[in-house]
C-alpha cells in the first residue's frame, strides 16, 4: 500500500500540470495587437483577462506561508509522520514569480495604452484590467509615477492638467524589447517543462486512477484562484535571472468576496452612451485610484502634492444633489477616507477647505432632512428606510468627518464651529433613529454615528436630548430619552455580538459614560436600566445574562482599555462613590478601577479627577437588601452561607502552629518571586509592603524608637 505522503504528492503533481493549462492569457499577443492598432484584438484579450481574475485579489507569500503553516498542522494532528515540504511549493513559487513580472509589464503597457485616443468600451477594459493589477503592491511600479496619476485623475475628473510628459504613443522599440524579453523567458519555460514533462507523463494515468478526496479538494482549490494561473514574461533580461535566485517574493491569488454594490458581473458588457459612458469610466479610474493609494505610501504623498485632494474635494461639493443614486459618489467619498485615514496631516486642507459643512450638506442631501426647528430634524415613522446605496454613501461620510474632527473632541468650539456642530449632530440624531433596508447596514450606520458622536465636543452633544417630548416618548425628569434609549440598546447588541469587542464596544461606552458625567437626567435614566436597586443578592454580580452582569464581567477583561471603560460606566452610574461602587459590583471586581485612581483605602468620596457635579441624592437601600446587608461578602458581591469556623476546636497553641506554617509559606512564595506581598499606602495605591516599610516614619515613630534606643543602651552600660 502507497503511503500517506506520496498520495498527498500526486494531487500536487496534478495541480502543477493545471497551473501550466491554465496560462492561457496571451499577454504576448495583447502587446502586438496594441502595437498594430488592433484595438478589436486588445478588446476582446483583456476582457478575457478580466473575465478571468475579476474576483481575486493578490495576497503575499507571508500569507501562502501562513497556508503551508496551517497545513502542515492538520498534518500533524493527524499523525502523519512521513511529511515533508516537497519541491512543488518552490514550483508553484517560480509560477508565480512569472505571473508577477508578466503583470508589471501589462502594467507599464497599459498605462501607456490609455493616454492615448481609445475608444470608450476599450479604454474601460483597460481601466478595469489596471484596477485588477493595482491589487498587488509590487506591479504598482508604472501606476505610482506622477504622470499616470495625473491621467487616472483627469480620466476621474479631479484635474485638467495635461498628462503628456512621456510619449503616449511610444515607438517600436518600447514594444520590442517587451516582446524580446517575453521570448527569452519562453525558452526558459520550454526548458523547464521538458525536464518536468517525463516525470509528470509517467505519473499521469496513476495520479488520476489515485485521485481520493483529498486530490480532489487540492484540485478545487487551484482552480478557484489560489494560484496565479496566468503567463509569464520579465520586463528585462536581468529581471528573469533575479527571479530564478528567488530575489523577488511571490504573490498569490485568493477568491475575493464580490462588492454589493456591483449588480452586474465584470465580465458582462452593455451598451453605454453620454453621461452613462461617462461615469462608468470616471467609476473604474477612481477604483483604480483608492487601489493605488492604498497600496502606496508614495502615492498617498503624491496625491496632494499634485492637486489631487484640490479636485476631489471640489468633485464632492459640487454634487449638489446627493438623493440622486450615483456609485461614482461612493467611490469619491472612499477616496477620501483612505486620503483622511493614511495621512492625517491632510486632515487640515480638508478642514480649512470647509470639510466639515461640506460633507454635513452632503449628508442632508442623501438622508433628505426635513427641519423643523433650527436643530431638530423631521422624524416621520412612514419614511422608508435608507436604501444600501445610501448607507454605504452615508457611512462613508461618518468616516471622512470622524478623521477629521476627532482631535476636536477636548477643543472648546468657536461660535462659529459650535453651530456648525450642533447641526451635524442633529443630523447624527436622524442617523441613530432611522432603519436601513438591512440589518447589518442599520448596525453599522449607528456604529459609524456613536464613533462620530464620541470625537466632537461635548456640549455640542445636547441637541440629542433638546428634542420635545412625545406621548410615545422615553423620557427623565421630562428630558427625551429618545435617543439614549437608542444608545443603550445599540450597546446590548454589542455587548451580546462578541465579535471585536474592543472595537464595537469602547466608542458607545466612553459616550454613555461622558454623557452621564454631563446631564443628570442621562445618568438617572441609564442607571435605571443597568443599576436597578438591589434585591436578589444571592448571585455574584458578574453572573448572569443582564446587561449589568455583561459590563461587571468585561471589569476584569484581559485588554486593559476594555476593562477601564466598563468600570468607568458603572462608576460614574454609582456618582463615582467607592462604597456604592463596590456594593454593585464586589471588591474583586472594583479593585482593578480603585487600583487605578488610588481608591484601593475605600473611601467613600469620589475620584479626585472627575470634574462632574453629582446631585446629593442617596442611594436608599431596598428591604431585600437590607435584610441580608450582614452576610453579603464585599469580595464577592453576594450573599454567602455561613462556613464553620475552620479553627473551632483547636488550641492556642495549634493555632499558633498553623500562623507559623502559613506565615513560612507565603514568605517563600514572596522570596520565589512566585507572589509579592501589597499593602495600601496614604494614598490609596497598591504598593509592595517592602516599600512601605522603606518609607520615612513619622515624628513620634522616631522618637518612640530613639527613647527605646536610649533605654537599650543605659541597660548595657
Amino acid at each position: 500500500m502507497e503511503s500517506r505522503s506520496a498520495r498527498i504528492e500526486k494531487p500536487k503533481i496534478i495541480k502543477r500540470k493545471l497551473l501550466k493549462e491554465a496560462m492561457d492569457v496571451d499577454v504576448e499577443g495583447i502587446i502586438q495587437c496594441i502595437k498594430q492598432g488592433d484595438e478589436n484584438g486588445v478588446q476582446m484579450q483583456l476582457q478575457e483577462f478580466n473575465k478571468q481574475y475579476a474576483q481575486c485579489f493578490f495576497f503575499d507569500a507571508e500569507e501562502r506561508e501562513k497556508r503551508r503553516q496551517r497545513k502542515l498542522e492538520e498534518f500533524r494532528k493527524n499523525k502523519v509522520r512521513d511529511f515533508t515540504d516537497s519541491d512543488s511549493e518552490n514550483e508553484d513559487y517560480e509560477h508565480e514569480d512569472r505571473g508577477l513580472l508578466l503583470r508589471q509589464n501589462l502594467g507599464i503597457v497599459l498605462v501607456r495604452f490609455i493616454r492615448s485616443e481609445v475608444k470608450h468600451r476599450l479604454l474601460k477594459a483597460a481601466l478595469r484590467t489596471l484596477r485588477i493589477l493595482s491589487r498587488d503592491k509590487k506591479t504598482l511600479g508604472a501606476l505610482v509615477t506622477d504622470s499616470a496619476l495625473l491621467t487616472l485623475g483627469k480620466l476621474a475628473l479631479l484635474t485638467t492638467n495635461d498628462t503628456c510628459d512621456e510619449a503616449s504613443d511610444p515607438d517600436s522599440d518600447f514594444y520590442d524589447n517587451i516582446i524580446a524579453s517575453l521570448a527569452e523567458a519562453k525558452v526558459h519555460q520550454v526548458t523547464i517543462d521538458e525536464d518536468e514533462g517525463e516525470a509528470e507523463a509517467v505519473d499521469q494515468t496513476e495520479d488520476y486512477q489515485a485521485m481520493d478526496e483529498d486530490s480532489k479538494s487540492d484540485i478545487s482549490y487551484a482552480t478557484s484562484g489560489d494560484l496565479d494561473t496566468m503567463s509569464w514574461f520579465g520586463s528585462h533580461r536581468t529581471s528573469i535571472n533575479e527571479m530564478h535566485r528567488g530575489s523577488i517574493h511571490q504573490k498569490a491569488l485568493e477568491r475575493g468576496r464580490r462588492d454589493r454594490r456591483e449588480s452586474k458581473m465584470e465580465g458582462e458588457e452593455e451598451e453605454e452612451e453620454g453621461e452613462q459612458a461617462e461615469e462608468s469610466l470616471r467609476k473604474e479610474a477612481m477604483k483604480v485610484l483608492c487601489n493605488v493609494v492604498y497600496n502606496s505610501t508614495w502615492a498617498q504623498e503624491r496625491f496632494s502634492a499634485l492637486r489631487l485632494m484640490n479636485g476631489l474635494i471640489e468633485r464632492i461639493s459640487s454634487s449638489v444633489n446627493w438623493s440622486s443614486p450615483s456609485s461614482v459618489q461612493f467611490y469619491e467619498l472612499r477616496l477620501m477616507f483612505l486620503i483622511t485615514a493614511l495621512r492625517p496631516e491632510l486632515n487640515t486642507q480638508l478642514q480649512q477647505a470647509g470639510g466639515v459643512s461640506i460633507l454635513t450638506a452632503a449628508l442632508e442631501s442623501i438622508l433628505e432632512v426635513q427641519w423643523k426647528e433650527q436643530y431638530e430634524c423631521a422624524l416621520d415613522p412612514t419614511t422608508p428606510p435608507i436604501s444600501p446605496e445610501a448607507s454605504q454613501r452615508i457611512i462613508e461620510i461618518l468616516k471622512i468627518l470622524f478623521n477629521i474632527t476627532y482631535s476636536n473632541h477636548r477643543q472648546e468650539p468657536g461660535e462659529d464651529d459650535a453651530a456648525l456642530y450642533r447641526h451635524l449632530v442633529a443630523i447624527l440624531r436622524l442617523c441613530l433613529m432611522r432603519k436601513s433596508m438591512m440589518a447589518d447596514d442599520t448596525d453599522e450606520l449607528q456604529g459609524h454615528t456613536v464613533n462620530l458622536l464620541t470625537a466632537l465636543p461635548l456640549q455640542c452633544l445636547d441637541v440629542l436630548l433638546s428634542v420635545p417630548l412625545t406621548p410615545d416618548s422615553e423620557q427623565s425628569l421630562g428630558v427625551n430619552m429618545d435617543c439614549v434609549h437608542m444608545l443603550l440598546l445599540f450597546m446590548e447588541r454589542r455587548l451580546e455580538s462578541g465579535d471585536k469587542i474592543k472595537e464595537k464596544l469602547t466608542p458607545i461606552l466612553n459616550l454613555l459614560t461622558e454623557s452621564c458625567r454631563a446631564h443628570r437626567e442621562t445618568r438617572l435614566y441609564i442607571r435605571k436600566h443597568i443599576l436597578p436597586p438591589l434585591r436578589d443578592v444571592s448571585h455574584k454580580p458578574e453572573e448572569g445574562n443582564t446587561v449589568k452582569s455583561r459590563l461587571i464581567r468585561l471589569m476584569t477583561h484581559l485588554d486593559t482599555d476594555l476593562k477601564h471603560c466598563a468600570a468607568d460606566l458603572i462608576f460614574v452610574l454609582c456618582k463615582e462613590n467607592v462604597r456604592r461602587f463596590v456594593k454593585y459590583t464586589g471588591y474583586g471586581n472594583a479593585a482593578g478601577l480603585l487600583a487605578t485612581r488610588g481608591l484601593l483605602g475605600g473611601q467613600g468620596v469620589r475620584s479626585y479627577s472627575s470634574s462632574a457635579q453629582y446631585s446629593s441624592d442617596s442611594d436608599s437601600d431596598t428591604e431585600e437588601y437590607r435584610q441580608v446587608r450582614d452576610r453579603i461578602n464585599p469580595v464577592t458581591g453576594r450573599m454567602e452561607v455561613q462556613q464553620p469556623d475552620p479553627m473551632e476546636g483547636m488550641t492556642e497553641e495549634e493555632k499558633e502552629e498553623e500562623a507559623k506554617r502559613l506565615i513560612t509559606l507565603f514568605s517563600k512564595l514572596s522570596r520565589d518571586n512566585i507572589i509579592q506581598p501589597m499593602g495600601v499606602d496614604e494614598e490609596g495605591k497598591l504598593v509592595p509592603l517592602q516599600g512601605l516599610g522603606e518609607n520615612p516614619m513619622t515624628e513620634d515613630a522616631k522618637t518612640e524608637t530613639e527613647t527605646d534606643e536610649g533605654a537599650d543602651e543605659e541597660q548595657m552600660d
